[in-house]
């Protein structure tokens, strides 16, 4: 039964990859901020953004404009999908 219980208390537990701060690059920090954050705030903050600014696509959902900070982070493309994003983004988090 203690096995059962360390399981189910383990998989509660968030991921540290996840949780670790991430150092984001000088064209992502115009967006998210210059601290070092965790993957899942910096999500956030980017999804953020991307409201604030009206740069979802309004006949495709999935799909992210660019603005001038989001070209340099998304490698000059002016429209991705979010899972590419986040690809992308990935590049820009040390």
């Amino acid at each position: 039964m203690a096995e059962t219980e360390k399981k189910v208390t383990k998989k509660g537990s968030p991921n540290s990859a996840f949780m670790k701060a991430m150092k984001p690059s000088e064209a992502l920090a115009k967006i998210v901020g210059n601290e070092p954050l965790p993957r899942t705030e910096i999500t956030k903050k980017l999804w953020e953004y991307i409201k604030n600014n009206n740069l979802q696509d309004a006949k495709n959902k999935r799909n992210i404009n660019a603005d001038d900070n989001l070209l340099a982070v998304f490698d000059g493309k002016n429209q991705v999908s979010m899972f590419e994003m986040t690809k992308l983004v990935n590049k820009h988090l040390s």
